[in-house]
């Protein structure tokens, strides 16, 4: 699932008239980086909420099929955030552990080996983090022993040894069943049901991301990944390194 339906309000003016997910860099929109990269790793299916200029998204995108891949679209007239939007979209995971993507973040991740550890490990959730000096600014994650998430923000458990400090990456695999205690239909956060997952002992684990990952979330920083990838930091592909030789 690639989440997709915010207003954007940082990149005001742009976002006025065209959907975040749709800034270009490098010619291409945003959330086509995302789809290449998911197509890349061998997903076929993909779900994107919308709401802010919905329309834009949906022509720009059509059903996919000229990404090799199966879009299906989850529309919000209300703003659900990231748990009520999500939650949404529940009936198209059809009971399987879904990944989640930020719209808006441009990245390069193995997803085969965040797949592979998510299931070797049976979590109930991976969170893709990030080493970062300022993640207490970001919304501090607190990683115990053996990848364990012990709290989000202060809100989880108290760890009896030193924890990692990280920041979420905004890049997660969820399975469904941690969705039943949130509300249908109303406006919330994924990392409340995060956080009751970790208050009862269950497995919610942190995967440090070590490629590029840039939040477009500032003129700056749209700026700056703009640059990234005209020197190659980040690359538009739907093949693997291994598929090019």
């Amino acid at each position: 699932m690639i989440l997709a339906a915010g207003l954007g309000t940082r990149l005001r003016p742009l976002t006025n008239t065209v959907p975040k997910p749709l800034l270009p860099v490098l010619g291409n929109p945003l959330i086509v980086w995302n789809l290449l990269l998911l197509k890349r790793y061998g997903f076929r299916d993909v779900v994107i909420n919308l709401h802010h200029l919905a329309p834009m998204i949906e022509q720009a995108l059509g059903n996919g099929s000229q990404f090799g891949l199966r879009i299906i679209y989850s529309h919000e007239p209300m703003i659900l955030g990231t748990g009520g939007g999500i939650k949404q979209a529940e009936p198209y995971f059809s009971g399987e552990p879904v990944l989640i993507v930020n719209g808006d973040t441009l990245f390069e991740l193995d997803l085969d080996a965040l797949c592979a550890f998510h299931r070797t490990n049976q979590a109930a959730a991976t969170l893709v983090l990030r080493e970062d000096p300022d993640a207490a600014r970001w919304g501090l994650v607190e990683v115990g022993p053996d990848h364990r998430i012990v709290a989000i923000t202060g809100k989880g458990i108290a760890s009896a040894v030193p924890t990692l400090p990280r920041m979420f990456a905004g890049i997660h695999i969820l399975t469904p069943r941690l969705l039943r205690e949130v509300p249908k239909g109303v406006a919330s956060s994924i990392i409340d049901p995060y956080v009751a997952a970790i208050a009862r002992g269950e497995s919610v684990l942190g995967y440090d991301i070590k490629g590029y990952w840039s939040d477009i979330g500032t003129p700056e920083r749209y700026a700056q990944a703009e640059q990234d990838a005209r020197t190659g930091m980040i690359r538009l592909d739907d093949r693997r390194p291994t598929d090019q030789n």
